[in-house]
Parts: structure tokens; sequence; C-alpha cells
């Protein structure tokens, strides 16, 4: 994308008010736009009593706006929730503001400063897609679906017990209304779902009949003489808290223990040597995405998966080593694919650019072909990530995983029972103990140098990359073998590697002392990781794995997403990208083309 950000869709009133670039709206009211959110959207859904006695609750929002109403029931929610309760707010944007917009906008109401800070310096991004804001001082998880409401409700796997819905008035903005998209709203709601709205407009009642909702008018707030209020039939089902065991600590256990806690659940975390001791223990590792020109649901899974990953290492202490990765074209093909990766609004914009040759040789230090630059790649320290995000690793092999009783059973070698739990997360590399599906190992051999020297991050068909004192890079790539030993002879092929590509920095290092690192990664048919319900298993089996080379990059978006199917929270993926990583996607590829030769 150009380093351009996009049009504001807010203008400046002469007022000073924010009004709607796009379809001449307020965004909010110009009397109190903080009393008629708390008037229209938190009474209107019976907020605080709806969460009373509750250790989960989720709000949908229909125009996300400058985030006033999420800030006011923010505000509720920290004074008002139960202990240990975790709030999950979905609300969409299809036009999104800058953080900076933001801040303008909300300091009208300087008793939300503390809690507006915490919003927008952590403010969602503008790329098209999901995005995820943790704000743990207030128990809450936030997700914006930055596209078309429809597409994000159809995306959305969540269950929302509470609406609020704010779009522009229908007059102006009829798609945030209609009949299919309150249908869909229904579809996304709890047993006993609770809608507000500030419109009356005979088409919204309607819709929200039609979607199966009971209407009342109320009174409304200053100028405006009546809102709505509408409730599905039924009642909100608590679901119990429960034991989760992951087994496995690289960095889809850790990112799994990491997104688990973030909603409330402390783990118990196995290791059958030392987090890291598998694929996960190079001294620095890549967070690139897979790059892919046909920029469909593949692109947007590790578009979202990397900007998720920055967000989350850049708040782990000693995480990043460095910013940035410049990935070598190899030929024409090459530069024309990375122009169309490069425009895509998945990316944030000055994400990615296409640099000539001439900069990239300006950023390696000596002739290379031009390059896509990853700005927004990184080089990360694993050794920092598994520390913050493991805790407490109980040090055990289990060798037998078996069901009794409702639960699951974790058993050693020897018959002893290491846990049980209604919940397990396997993430155990190839050492597979569940029957994983087209999982394959293959063996990698990194090599390094202490030496002090450093280089901007590049990747080709290998890579080099920074550590704290030298260079790291490589690397091998031999499937189905499982041996750990270094070998000499993967030295030279990681130096031959390097020098075809950066020929005068493979001279510089020709006699340094190499150390080096083999390890299995795990790769599957499709080159896509494993991340959802075990196929064929008993209720609570979680598979999160086949992460290839891309486990830094992928691990953490997918960790919460299991963590969020494990715990019945809404997860940050949507519908497509989650059924790109299901576990069962080969059995229902299987099936398909079984039909297809019977037809």
């Amino acid at each position: 994308m150009s380093d351009a950000a996009p049009p504001s869709p807010l203008v400046w009133a002469d007022d000073g008010q924010p009004r709607s670039r796009l379809y001449g709206d307020v965004y909010f009211s110009t009397e109190d736009g903080l009393a008629e959110s708390r008037a229209v959207f938190l009474a209107g859904c019976g907020l605080p009593q709806a969460w009373r006695g509750r250790s989960r609750f989720v709000v949908g929002e229909l125009g996300f706006g400058t985030g006033l109403n999420i800030l006011a029931l923010l505000d509720l929610w920290r004074n008002t929730a139960e202990a240990g309760a975790h709030l999950h707010i979905f609300s969409l944007e299809a036009h999104p503001l800058s953080a900076d917009e933001a801040r303008r906008a909300l300091a009208a109401w300087p008793e939300l400063t503390d809690i507006a800070r915490l919003l927008t310096d952590r403010w969602p991004g503008r790329a098209r897609g999901f995005h995820r804001v943790d704000l743990p001082e207030v128990s809450a998880t936030l997700d914006l679906a930055v596209m078309d409401a429809h597409q994000a409700l159809e995306g959305w796997g969540g269950q929302a017990d509470a609406w609020f819905l704010d779009g522009f008035s229908p007059a102006l903005n009829p798609g945030m209304w209609d009949e299919a998209l309150l249908a869909l709203v229904a579809a996304r709601s709890a047993p006993g779902a609770r809608a507000a709205t500030f419109t009356v407009a005979g088409a919204v009642r309607r819709g929200l009949r039609a979607a199966g909702f009971s209407v009342e008018k109320r009174p409304g707030h200053g100028r405006k003489r009546e809102r709505l209020e509408a409730r599905l039939p039924g009642e909100a089902v608590e679901i119990p808290r429960q034991r989760v065991a992951v087994v496995g600590a690289g960095i889809a256990g850790a990112s799994a223990a990491h997104a688990l806690r973030a909603l409330g659940c402390e783990p118990l975390l196995i290791e059958a040597q030392a987090p890291g001791a598998g694929a996960s223990g190079n001294p620095a590792a890549l967070v690139t995405p897979r790059l892919d020109a046909g920029l469909g649901p593949l692109a947007a899974l590790f578009a979202q998966a990397l900007d998720r990953a920055r967000r989350l290492y850049a708040e782990t202490p000693d995480a990043i080593l460095s910013q940035g990765v410049l990935q070598l074209a190899e030929g024409p093909r090459d530069l024309e694919r990375f122009g169309k990766i490069a425009a895509s609004d998945l990316f944030e914009a000055g994400a990615l650019a296409v640099r000539p040759a001439l900069a990239a040789a300006d950023l390696l230090g000596e002739p290379v072909p031009a390059a896509l630059d990853l700005t927004g790649a990184l080089v990360v320290e694993p050794a920092a990530i598994l520390a913050a995000w493991c805790g407490e690793v109980l040090r055990a092999r289990v060798a037998v995983l078996s069901r009794g009783d409702g639960v699951w059973i974790l058993t050693d070698a020897q018959g002893r029972t290491l846990a049980e739990a209604e919940t397990v997360i396997l993430a155990t590399g190839h050492q597979a103990l569940w029957p994983q599906p087209d999982l394959r190992p293959v063996r990698g051999q990194a090599s390094w140098t202490q030496d002090g020297q450093t280089i901007h991050a590049a990747a080709w068909g290998g890579y080099v990359l920074p550590t704290r004192d030298g260079l790291l890079f490589g690397a091998t790539h031999d499937r189905d073998e499982v041996t750990a030993e270094v070998r000499t002879a993967d030295h030279d092929r990681n130096r031959a590697t390097l020098a075809a590509a950066l020929p005068e920095l493979a001279a510089r290092i020709a006699q340094a002392p190499l150390a080096g690192r083999a390890a299995v990664r795990a790769t599957t048919a499709d080159h896509l990781p494993l991340a959802g319900v075990a196929p064929g298993a008993e209720p609570g089996l979680f598979l999160l794995g086949g992460f290839g080379s891309r486990g830094f990059c992928a691990a953490p978006l997918l960790a919460e997403h299991v963590a969020a199917l494990a715990l019945g929270a809404p997860s940050p993926l949507p519908a497509d990208l989650a059924e790109l990583v299901d576990p069962s996607r080969f059995a229902r590829r299987a099936a398909r083309r079984g039909r297809s030769m019977i037809g």
C-alpha cells in the first residue's frame, strides 16, 4: 500500500462537532453525546443489570465511529461487573477514524480521560479485516471489523447479549438498517439478547420484528422524542468455568497460554523438556507473512496474523530485535506480484513498499535485486517471548491422552495421571498425541555467528537476520527427517544459500566460527496451520500447530482463535479465515472429492 493514509471520513463542523464527510450526519449528539449513549444504549440494553451474575458478557455494536459508546460501556463495566468477569465487544466500521481524530472528538468528556487514553493508545488499525484490542485494565476485549457491515456480521462467530444499533441515520445510510442486516444481528445473538437504538423509523421496527425481536418505543433523550428497545425470546445460558491443559511450550503452546489468560482462564501448561526445546528455540526468529498476490482469504489470514503478532510482541519486554524485512525479488514476476500485494488494503498504510534495487542495496550494503520492503515485519527473540508468555510450566511428558467421566486424562509413560481437564489444547509440533491430519515433519538447521556483526533482515529462498550478538542465516529444509544433531555439511549448505543472495556478506563471515541448531518443524499438505477442534474427538480437544516456518507470525492470532473456541468466547478470526485453518478441512475435501467421483 502507498505510504499515504486513506482520506478521513470525518470533517469538523463550525461548531467543533465531528460529522461524517460521507453521510452528512453527526457522530454524536451536539447536546451531550455521552449522556445520550448512556440513556439510549446502556439503559436501553438493561445494563448493568443484564450482566449481574455473569462471568462473560458480549456486546455487539453497529457503527464504531469515535468509540464513544464503547467508552461509556467500559466505564460502566469497570464499576459494576462481577469480580473476574470478562467483557467482549464486537463493533464494525467501514470508514474508521484515526487515533488522533478520536482523541480530539473524545476530549469533550474529561471524566473519561483515563479510559479514553487506554483505547486511543491501542486504537485499531484501518486495514480491511478484524482488529483485536486488549484492555486488561478493565477486563475487556474489543474486536473491530473494518469492512462492510453485512460482511462483518457474516464473518463474526460470536453471540451477543446486547446490541448497540448506532449507524448513521436510516435515511442517510440505509444499508446499516436493512432487513438482511437485522436478520444477521438476530442470528449473532444469544437467547434473551437485547438491542437498543436512537431511531424509531418504521423500516427499523419492521426489520427487527421480522428478525424475531419484540420491539417497544421508549421515551427518547434530549430533543429526540422516542427511541427503541428490542429483545429476543429466551434466557442467557452461563458457560461454566473449566480447566484447560495446554501440551507443548513452543510458540504455539506459549501463545495458547497467553491467549487463555487474556480471557480470564489460568491454564496448566505441560512441556516434556523446556520451553522452546523444539522448533521455537533459535536465538532469533522472523515474523513475516505468507505473501499471496491473490489477495483472498489466505492473504487476509496472514495480514491479520502479522498485525496481531506485531501488537503483542510490542507489549512483550525485550521481544523485538529489529523491525523491517526485505523480501528480495527472484525475477520480474516477483516484482509484479510484490506491487499487487503492496497496493492491497489488507495491510496498514506504509506497511509494505516495493524498493528498487538501489534502495534495497542501500539497506543491505551490497548489490541486490529490487525487493518488497515489509516495514511492519519483525525479528524477535523467542526466549524473551516464551519466558513472558508461558508462565508456570509442568515438566512432564504426556504419553497417553484418554477420555473418562467427561474429562480428558493426561498420563505419562509410567501410567501416572499428570492432569485432568475438561479442555485440552495440543501444541506438540510433529509429535502428535492425536491423529493429526496430513502433518509432516521437516528438519531445519540454522547457523549463526557471534561476532557482533549486524544487518537489515532479508529473505529470499533463505534468510539472514540479526541476533543480539551476530547474524543468523539458513535454513535447511529436509522433509521427513527428525534428527536434531548439528551437521557441518548443513552449515556449508547455509553458507551457500547466503552467498547466492549476499555474496559480500558471505565472504565477510567466511572464516567466522558458526554455532547452530537443528529442530523439526511440522507442516501440512496445504502449508496452512491447524487451529481448531480435533477431528473425530470427544468434546474439548483442540489442535494448534502445523505452522512450518511461520509460527512466530501466525501462532499468536490462531492461539486466540483456539482459546476462544475452547472457552466459548468470540473468536478474533472471521469465519472464512477460520475455515482455512480448521483441522477438519482435509476430511471435508476428501468427502467432496468422493461425491464428485460418484457423481
